[in-house]
Formats: C-alpha cells, sequence, structure tokens
C-alpha cells in the first residue's frame, strides 16, 4: 500500500501531522508493506528567495492579525508539538521560499533518503536556531546529515531547473485531488486524509484502505511449468 503525503516544510502542522502519522503507522500491522512518499506543496509560492522575515511579522501581514495573536498561535503549536514529542521553537523563527528544500528532496527520492531529509528539514526549521532560509551551504549541511552527497547538493542548488519540473507536477497534482491546504493525505489512491489528525484516525484510515485493497483473483488453467523455491521444472521429451 502507498501513502503519498503532500506537505511543507514551512507548515507546522506538516510538523505535527507527521509525526502522528508516523505513530499511527508503527502501530500497524502490516507497516513493512507501506511505501510512504513525499509530495511537494509550497504554502508561499510567490515569495522571493531572499525574502526572509520572521514567522511572527508574516503572519500578522499575512493574516492581518496582531502580534499578540500570532504569538498565540506559535504557543499552542509549540504545546501541540510538545504533545508528540517534538521540539518547537515558539520564539526567532524565520519564514521563507520553500522551493529548493523541495527540489532537494526530489533529489533525495532518487538516492533513497527522502524521508530522512525532510525529518532533518522539520527539525531544522522548528526546533535548531539557525535558519533554513537563504542560506544554500545551511541546506547542503543538512542534505548530507541526511546522508546526500554534499556536491550532488550543491548542483541542484545551482541548477534552478533541477527537479522544479517534478515540484510543479506534484503542486498539479495536489490541486487536481482537492487538496488546498497541507499536510494532505492520499492512501492508495482511494481515501484522503486532510490535516494533523489525531493518530487514531491515521490508524482508521490504514486499516480501512487496507481491508479494501484489491484482492488477486486467478485464472484458472490447465497445469504449466513454473519455477519456485526449489527450483524450475524442466519440460520432458514426449
Amino acid at each position: 500500500m502507498r501513502v503519498e503525503i503532500w506537505s511543507d516544510i514551512a507548515c507546522p502542522w506538516c510538523y505535527v501531522g507527521k509525526a502522528r502519522f508516523e505513530k499511527a503507522l508503527d502501530a500497524f500491522p502490516h507497516r513493512d508493506e507501506v511505501e510512504v512518499v513525499h509530495r511537494s506543496f509550497e504554502l508561499d509560492p510567490g515569495r522571493a528567495k531572499g525574502d526572509v522575515q520572521p514567522v511572527i511579522t508574516m503572519l500578522t501581514k499575512k493574516y492581518g492579525m496582531s502580534a499578540a495573536q500570532a504569538q498565540a498561535g506559535e504557543d499552542n503549536l509549540g504545546t501541540q508539538a510538545a504533545a508528540e514529542g517534538l521540539a518547537y521553537r515558539t520564539r526567532d523563527r524565520d519564514h521563507g521560499n520553500t522551493f529548493d528544500m523541495h527540489r532537494l528532496l526530489h533529489l533525495a527520492k532518487a538516492r533513497g533518503r527522502q524521508d530522512e531529509l525532510i525529518g532533518i528539514f522539520y527539525r531544522a526549521n522548528f526546533a535548531e536556531e539557525a535558519t533554513v532560509f537563504g542560506d544554500d551551504e545551511r541546506l547542503v549541511e543538512l542534505a548530507v546529515a541526511a546522508g546526500l552527497d554534499a556536491d550532488e547538493a550543491r548542483a541542484v542548488l545551482a541548477d534552478p531547473a533541477a527537479y522544479a519540473d517534478d515540484v510543479r507536477a506534484d503542486e498539479r497534482e495536489a490541486a487536481e485531488l482537492g487538496a488546498n491546504g497541507v499536510p494532505f493525505f492520499v492512501l492508495d489512491r482511494t481515501y484522503g486524509v486532510s490535516g494533523a489528525q489525531p493518530a487514531e484516525v491515521f490508524a482508521q484510515a490504514l486499516a480501512q484502505a487496507w481491508g479494501e485493497r484489491p484482492q488477486l483473483t486467478l485464472v484458472q488453467g490447465e497445469d504449466a511449468e513454473a519455477c519456485g523455491p526449489d527450483g524450475c521444472a524442466v519440460p520432458q521429451d514426449r
């Protein structure tokens, strides 16, 4: 079974939702038969790469709330994250463009290190002091921590076209599926789960999607030669 997760590194509920989903997945009896794929979604795609500002400033400008309201929201997110065992800095975080991080996540997917990199990006953005925005060498450092090659990561960041089409394809697909916010979880292209739901909801969705997977129907015919654990049957001359 495949689970696809549309998310953005700048999305705090994606950070929390990933932890809740993984809690359900770890307890799922068929855990080893579930493939998880992370898909790209930008919450602020029009922001220039060099346009980095404090989260509180972004929230007040984008949503018209007061600084006190924005800070209260961050404090609430910190509480929600702590309940999932996640570190969360409620003060002095930055916000910026995430396109390059999504491009590196597609590189990581090609190298089999996607889940490692997205986890490192989340922790770096929400729990660490150094910003993840506007500094390519910081992104290279994080990519290396996930097991990627430093020179290959630098080459991707130096080429604006590298994996750009993959990011845009993910975003178009999200729109086609009706996802206008993240996190958005799609199970076997049959069930969708929107938002950072409790682990119990994810557990129910996993069980339901697994139980409704189509079963293989064998077409009956005459016995034919085949290979098995003991080797291959060799046709005898008649």
